[in-house]
């Protein structure tokens, strides 16, 4: 396929690569980003800037997916390429990723901001210059006592909260297409929770 630099939204889910990482808390926003490809029919990724990208046609409106390949850390890397190549205006692009901030299962939306510790969100906003583009944060819930962030981000969810993830994933799917279909605001009305502590 040849690319062509036009209007187009762009949906980043972040993560890191490698089989050892599928099915991590880490990892949900790889996650969310392939169930979103594959409500729309599309199987087929291709490796362009530094990231596994495909791209989804929503009625008229083009979306062009990316999972950064330059582990979490770097994921603004593989941003800032994309951005610039395709001149995406920053309220085009939307950022999925996990949060431990948010309860396991709960999805918070927002329109812009700071990082929250997460460092993946935060080289991004470095990369860019800027915190102004939506992310759409997937809770994994806090970590136990004894056990560092760092390590329960590489954690695999527990037998208990896979049904939970998966509804969770679901709705995931229907925010992004809103995003896409309807703005940020919409979005946030349909998807964020009211009465939570966790804003």
């Amino acid at each position: 396929m040849t690319w062509k630099v036009e209007a187009v939204k762009v949906i980043v889910g972040l993560g890191n690569p490698g089989k050892k990482y599928v099915g991590t808390r880490h990892n949900i926003g790889f996650e969310a980003l392939i169930a979103f490809a594959g409500r729309f029919g599309e199987t087929s990724w291709k490796t362009k800037f530094d990231a596994e990208t495909a791209e989804v046609l929503i009625g008229t409106d083009r979306v062009f997916l990316a999972a950064p390949q330059t582990y979490m850390n770097l994921s603004g890397r593989s941003v800032r390429r994309i951005v610039d190549f395709f001149q995406v205006d920053l309220s085009d692009l939307l950022l999925v990723h996990d949060d431990m901030n948010l309860e396991t299962g709960r999805l918070r939306i927002r329109a812009s901001g700071s990082a929250g510790g997460q460092k993946g969100l935060q080289n991004t906003i470095d990369q860019l210059g800027s915190n102004e583009f939506a992310r759409l944060r997937i809770g994994i819930g806090r970590p136990p006592q004894g056990i560092s962030g760092a390590n329960f981000v590489l954690q695999r969810f527990a037998k208990s909260e896979i049904p939970v993830m998966e509804e969770c994933l679901a709705r995931s799917v229907s925010a992004m297409e809103t995003w896409a279909l309807q703005g940020v605001d919409a979005a946030m009305n349909a998807f964020n929770q009211s009465g939570s502590k966790d804003e």
